[in-house]
């Protein structure tokens, strides 16, 4: 189960231009099956997140560059990544965008037990109808951290996913 929110501070605020300025918070609740080398129960995952996106020029690709801070029961992290987003044309019948996603903490940006922090995401949204989209996409985890005196080299979170965006 993964639940994200994320609010456009340029939908608030009249300095801050739409779509540039995005804060979100995230809870995920991995299982077992899409998690390896883990030697406890997996708790979940808590997230905020800081990001800056910006239009290339005339086309239809934007990037971004953002810092999350990420809490779960053995690690803390911070880290730094880049998005980028590209928007078929608006002429297309259905609106379209592709997304992906990478974020790295190393050892200095990552907390309590952890040494290191990898987050590689790719996903499609298909708008079906104004203000909501249906969006299926791949994410992948990955974390080392300390647990009992060992370090643990461990995938959080191996899976595709299916779900349905809401914006307004």
């Amino acid at each position: 189960l993964a639940v994200h929110t994320k609010f456009d501070m340029g939908q608030f605020i009249d300095t801050i231009r739409p779509e540039s300025t995005i804060i979100g918070f995230s809870f995920l609740n991995a299982d077992e099956d899409h998690s390896r080398n883990h030697p406890h129960k997996i708790k979940p995952l808590y997230e905020g997140s800081f990001l800056k996106m910006r239009e290339l020029g005339e086309s239809d690709i934007s990037l971004g560059l953002g810092i999350k801070a990420n809490y779960t029961l053995h690690y803390l992290s911070l880290p730094l990544g880049a998005e980028l987003k590209y928007a078929l044309p608006p002429e297309t019948v259905i609106p379209i965008s592709f997304h992906t996603s990478l974020y790295y903490a190393p050892e200095v940006l990552s907390m309590i037990d952890a040494r290191e922090y990898l987050e590689l995401g790719v996903s499609m949204d298909i708008e079906l109808i104004k203000g909501g989209s249906l969006t299926v996409g791949y994410r992948r985890i990955e974390t080392n951290y300390e647990f009992n005196n060992y370090n643990v080299n461990s995938i959080y979170n191996d899976s595709g996913y299916l779900g349905y965006k809401l914006a307004f």
